[in-house]
């Protein structure tokens, strides 16, 4: 999800201030709003990527994913 510019969608800690590492769509209130494992949001987020008219595949989709996701917070073995 990009995250760029005031009108982000940031999600928020458990005192309402906006949390700067996850958008709202996966964190909320101080909590991840789901538990999924990593290979489970790619695949919740692969129809995402791939709507419209695009171009993009879902092969291309989960390739993009599975390369950037080990890197995010929540995902990452640091």
């Amino acid at each position: 999800m990009p995250m760029e510019g005031a009108d982000a969608p940031w999600g928020t800690n458990a005192d309402g201030s906006k949390n700067e590492d996850y958008c709202s769509y996966c964190y909320q209130k101080g909590s991840f709003t789901s538990d999924l494992s990593m290979e489970e949001m790619i695949e919740f987020c692969v129809p995402h990527m791939t709507a419209g008219n695009n171009g993009m595949t879902q092969e291309k989709a989960r390739e993009m994913m599975r390369e950037f996701f080990p890197a995010l917070k929540r995902w990452s073995k640091e």
